[in-house]
């Protein structure tokens, strides 16, 4: 397998059309919920919504990946450097930050959600340089801790955003993490965190494959 990816095959065109399509549907989707304020939910309960718009995405791309195999070779063959480049978005995850300064977030959020997603974002270019020096830096211990530790941000994120939502009364004091469910910040959780979370499933799938 090349870093360039795989080209020149109907198998692999067409899974490429239907990825852009549904990743079409899926924006248009994750817009439409977010500016409708149909991912809010009654003050004081948990945010399902969010979650479920959150987790839907990956779910759909595992079962795709493990149900199809023209799926699988595109995935394997998309080039591993601009997958690890496309991480340096996160950096946008430092306006949990201002908007905590702002009084607009709560700190139990807004601290490990920031500086998670900063810490990615900053790190992304240097492994992605450290891939075009050295392939072979992909199969290595450290680019796997490097996508484990962008996934486990996430996981932090959603859960200190779901206490932070007023689920436990007296954990936060005035404001909440309800704004991350209403427009603009619910495009967040409901389209970037899924899409940050299966590039790091795509780089660590690739690793796995290079390895094997």
């Amino acid at each position: 397998m090349t870093d360039h990816g795989i080209s020149g095959g109907a198998s692999v065109r067409s899974p490429a059309r239907a990825v852009l399509a549904v990743a079409g549907v899926w924006l248009a989707a994750a817009f439409t919920l977010s500016l409708s304020g149909s991912l809010q939910m009654p003050a004081g309960a948990p945010p399902l919504r969010v979650l479920a718009a959150a987790a839907a995405p990956i779910l759909v791309f595992m079962l795709w990946y493990r149900g199809s195999a023209a799926f699988r070779a595109w995935v394997l063959g998309l080039d591993l450097r601009l997958v690890v480049m496309f991480q340096a978005w996160r950096v946008i995850g430092g306006v949990f930050l201002v908007l905590l300064a702002f009084g607009l977030l709560p700190g139990l959020f807004a601290w490990p959600a920031g500086l998670g997603d900063v810490a990615v974002g900053v790190t992304a270019p240097l492994v992605a340089l450290a891939l075009l020096r050295r392939p072979d830096v992909a199969t290595g211990r450290g680019f796997l801790a490097w996508n484990l530790f962008g996934l486990l941000d996430f996981v932090v994120a959603v859960a200190t955003g779901t206490l932070a939502s007023g689920v436990s009364p007296g954990l936060v004091q005035g404001v909440t993490a309800d704004a991350m469910s209403a427009w603009p910040l619910a495009m967040i959780p409901g389209f970037l965190v899924p899409l940050f979370a299966i590039l790091h499933l795509v780089a660590i799938l690739q690793a796995r494959a290079r390895a094997a």
